[in-house]
């Protein structure tokens, strides 16, 4: 059986990480073969390791370039797979003519979001009411996936995203990230998101505000980037510049997160997001905001603490509760990393998706 994976990219965020951990555990397994089709080149700096896994890529000219459908329908007429597994919309509607023309199975990958309110002309939800009636199954990352989008339930299928145990071995020293960001304070509470309109570091930063005034031990950490970054470092006050640190982009996040105390997540739109997944593989309690699939991950006042979207004043109070019991809080992350070990392994994951796979191979026979 031959599984073509068709997305967009190979480097960047959770999606491509999962497919990553896919493909390399797949290579175990004798019946089945996987290749890889992107349509991006990684950049300078940037890996993606396949394990020996074929990369095919079919780079576009621009962002909707038709010549796209012509030549992944000729690469399909050369590798004969069984299976398209598409990870993303646009790679989806790429797809769809092969897959109709040469009667290949479609599994449309694309949900990674749960908005609260689909309308008519957000994007992701356009794109998916043009590609579900050509897939044969429809995966989403997360049940609130499946109901936001409204996803037929015959071809419905719910696959959580699994954490590979083998990424917080080995890990520095707590003591030397503090050195490197030059964190004196004796708590660290954290914050690892992209700056885009869809994560919501206004509120973290007026949490953490709240709470500077109230202790001055405890420094903020926001780590990611993106275009909003420099509308959030605008924005901390001289008075608190030594307890609110921006540190961009970086690389070996967990063992950034490992120096934390506590995880945040505050998001106006979210699937089943693989930084808390993160936070709770390493032990870490989580005060994030209650959207999309994120209280299929976080037990609220058992993992830690869901808040309601943009209220920073419920955000700081639970850091604080944590900050101030630190019993409670180490429980809290205890529970939280049995849960991904039991809820949330890559071996859960993998299983899922050999299943499915297996399911329609031997369907065909």
């Amino acid at each position: 059986m031959k599984i073509l994976h068709f997305t967009d990219s190979l480097t960047g965020g959770g999606k491509e990480r999962q497919l990553n951990e896919l493909v390399k555990s797949l290579v175990c397994y004798p019946d089945i073969e996987s290749e890889i089709v992107t349509m991006n080149r990684p950049e300078q700096g940037q890996q993606f390791s396949s394990n020996g896994v074929i990369v095919h890529y079919l780079i576009r000219k621009t962002k909707k370039d038709p010549g796209i459908y012509i030549k992944f329908l000729q690469l399909c007429k050369q590798l004969n797979p069984n299976i398209i597994h598409v990870w993303d919309s646009m790679t989806a509607f790429y797809a769809i003519p092969a897959a109709k023309a040469l009667k290949i199975k479609l599994i449309n990958g694309m949900i990674r979001t749960a908005p609260k309110k689909t309308k008519f002309w957000y994007l992701e939800w356009f794109r998916a009411k043009l590609t579900f009636p050509f897939s044969d199954v429809i995966i989403s990352n997360s049940r609130a996936g499946l109901k936001s989008f409204s996803v037929p339930s015959k071809k419905a299928l719910c696959i959580h995203n699994g954490f590979a145990p083998d990424r917080i071995l080995n890990l520095p020293p707590v003591t030397a990230i503090r050195k490197k960001f030059g964190i004196n304070t004796p708590k660290i509470v954290g914050m690892v998101a992209t700056f885009s309109k869809y994560k919501d570091y206004t509120t973290f930063l007026k949490a953490a505000t709240l709470i500077l005034k109230r202790r001055n031990d405890v420094t903020f950490v926001a780590v990611g980037d993106g275009d909003k970054m420099n509308h959030f470092t605008e924005k901390i006050t001289s008075e608190y510049k030594n307890n609110i640190k921006c540190i961009g982009r970086q690389n070996k996040i967990e063992s950034i997160i490992n120096a934390f105390d506590i995880g945040v997540l505050s998001s106006h739109l979210e699937g089943l997001p693989n930084v808390i997944m993160e936070y709770m593989a390493l032990s870490k309690p989580v005060v994030a905001t209650n959207v999309g699939g994120v209280n299929e991950l976080v037990k609220n006042n058992k993992t830690g603490f869901l808040v309601d979207m943009e209220d920073h004043k419920e955000m700081s109070e639970k850091i604080l509760f944590l900050l101030a019991n630190k019993q409670e809080a180490d429980k809290m992350g205890l529970a939280g990393k049995e849960i991904i070990q039991s809820e949330f392994s890559l071996t859960k994951m993998i299983n899922s998706y050999i299943t499915l796979y297996r399911r329609f191979n031997y369907s065909e026979q």
